[in-house]
């Protein structure tokens, strides 16, 4: 059963408020206030309640929302893993009081990885807007600034190298392919476990790719022909066990293990055309000289990895999504945005003052921006829109008129004003995360993104109650 609140206090609830009263940072007690709105546990319960029917009225007592959401923010606002969320909570009075569990047993790492991924990220955006309308009502946002930057949040993936990613594709497909032979041995095609020569393959060549002598090219080829040709191998006998598998000459007469052995196919037909465009993308540049190949793959476990250059000296190449951070004033983010693929940043300025206006009902008298936004297009669009200082600087131009007009005093401080939300991605990168995503796939990431964002939302909403600006 699934409720919004705990129905039921303790003596040791009581107990633990008293002794953790003058112990609360300044901004929890406010962030914890906010925290009570209806609104926020309503969206977590409906969420919830989908995953069985009558689950608001039937069954044992679940975990309620209040809970779930509390966990979670503590999580994303502490970077802690759940392992750590787990441990933080069942010790420190303060977090009890916080999740209101009180003297309650606090749920374990797995039940809350569970209840976290059954939250889609249509609903983390929910939340956000809710907060955003907190935050708006409480005179903290009046929405007359507005800037906008991008980042990248990086996938959790090793650095991409072809061999690597043939490695992982043999270490995969060996791995379900043994489990099939430990559920139905005796029947169809024998496993040949070629993972030793593929690891000795790939060692080569990481010997070969550091080595600066002109014969260690050679040497490179021939140790990519060889993992090229164990790799097909490996593939051709999975496909094999595959097809066995769905014609039912692989299967298993038990009903439990018959279900684990499904579940081995679906994982080998998920795995076998990422290994395959491995292999093409590897043969292409190898022998091809091509480094641009179709569909490229990063990361058989995250395919939608992109390659993403920010110009960045010592990271020129970042493994992840492009993600939109849009402020307004005091430090509050009121839109953020995970790109399936990367945008041109100057695409991206109209529809940001669009979002402002539809989320705080008024046009920004400031918009500030870095130069990549920049297009005489987007500033006269954002004049027509309202705008009356577009601080958006042209960094190629030859005209003397624009020069001046970049110089004048409130061009400077819009730029000084834009240079706090590269300060804001820094400190919800260092403080939430947020430059590594931890959870898997897309909806993953936009969970990841979206909880990290709501939960320095609400550091920043808890500040500003604590001491209201002049």
């Amino acid at each position: 059963m699934i409720v919004a609140r705990r129905l039921q206090r303790n003596f040791a609830d009581g107990l633990i408020a008293e002794e953790v009263a003058d112990l609360w940072e300044p901004w929890m007690r406010q962030a914890d206030q906010v925290l009570e709105d209806d609104s926020l546990l309503t969206l977590i319960q409906q969420e919830l309640a989908l995953r069985l029917k009558k689950s608001r009225t039937r069954g044992r007592p679940g975990t309620p929302a209040e809970v779930v959401l509390r966990m979670l923010l503590l999580k994303h606002m502490r970077d802690l893993s759940f392992e750590e969320l787990s441990r933080e909570v069942r010790a420190n009075l303060v977090y009890r009081q916080f999740t209101r569990i009180g003297g309650g047993k606090v749920p374990d790492d797995k039940t809350m990885g569970r209840l976290a991924r059954q939250l889609r990220p249509e609903v983390i955006r929910q939340l956000h807007d809710r907060i955003v309308v907190i935050a708006k009502e409480e005179g903290i946002v009046q929405g007359r600034k507005m800037r906008v930057d991008t980042t990248v949040v990086e996938t959790d993936i090793h650095y991409p190298t072809d061999s690597s990613l043939l490695g992982d594709g043999v270490r995969v497909l060996t791995r379900a392919m043994k489990k099939v032979d430990s559920i139905a041995a005796e029947a169809g095609a024998k496993l040949r476990d070629r993972s030793r020569s593929v690891k000795l393959r790939v060692l080569e060549i990481a010997r070969a790719a550091r080595s600066k002598v002109p014969q260690s090219q050679e040497k490179l080829k021939k140790a990519y022909g060889k993992l090229l040709d164990a790799t097909s191998r490996v593939v051709g006998q999975a496909k094999r066990f595959s097809e066995e598998i769905a014609q039912g000459v692989k299967r298993s007469a038990d009903i439990l293990q018959q279900a684990v052995l499904d579940g081995v196919h679906k994982e080998i037909d998920t795995m076998l055309p990422r290994v395959q465009q491995v292999i093409l993308q590897t043969r292409t540049r190898i022998f091809g000289g091509e480094t641009r190949a179709e569909g490229k793959i990063l990361s058989l476990f995250e395919p939608s990895t992109e390659v993403i250059r920010k110009g960045k000296a010592g990271k020129p190449n970042e493994f992840g999504k492009m993600v939109k951070i849009q402020e307004a004033e005091n430090q509050i983010v009121i839109d953020f945005e995970v790109y399936q693929q990367r945008p041109s940043d100057s695409d991206l300025l109209i529809p940001s003052i669009e979002t402002h206006q539809q989320k705080l009902g008024c046009t920004p008298r400031l918009v500030a921006a870095d130069a990549g936004f920049y297009s005489a297009s987007n500033e006269a669009a954002a004049k027509e829109k309202g705008v009356k200082q577009v601080s958006v600087p042209n960094r190629s131009t030859k005209s003397a008129e624009r020069r001046r007009e970049q110089k004048k005093r409130w061009f400077r401080n819009g730029q000084k004003w834009r240079t706090g939300c590269e300060g804001r991605i820094s400190v919800i990168k260092r403080r939430h995360g947020l430059n590594r995503s931890r959870y898997k796939g897309e909806a993953g990431m936009k969970r990841w993104v979206g909880f990290g964002v709501i939960a320095d939302n609400l550091i920043n909403i808890g500040r500003m109650r604590h001491t209201p600006a002049d």
